[in-house]
């Protein structure tokens, strides 16, 4: 077992693979958005980890294991479109040098 995933284990359970539902939702709304305005070459690869945490933050954590069915999602695509324009408009405004 990788030193990664070793951190997940608790008393030899695995909790690698419970994750934040939103986690690929925001990464999905920034590629959508970043990349519909072309917008790719303007972030350093810590203006989109800013990004992302900054819109992570902003969510209510939606976590789930591996192989859970939901059925319903509270929070919606608009709502995530819309914080992740949030975070972008604030990493743009905010930037960091040698970042």
């Amino acid at each position: 077992m990788s030193k990664t995933r070793e951190k997940y284990l608790v008393l030899g359970i695995d909790l690698y693979h419970v994750r934040n539902r939103n986690e690929q939702r925001v990464a999905k709304s920034m590629n959508k958005l970043i990349g519909q305005k072309k917008l790719d070459e303007a972030f350093s690869s810590g203006d989109l980890k800013d990004i992302y945490a900054y819109a992570l933050n902003q969510l209510e954590p939606r976590y789930a294991q591996q192989g859970t069915i939901v059925l319903r999602d509270p929070v919606r695509a608009e709502k995530v479109d819309a914080i992740v324009t949030e975070a972008i408009a604030l990493v743009r405004g905010n930037p960091k040098k040698g970042h």
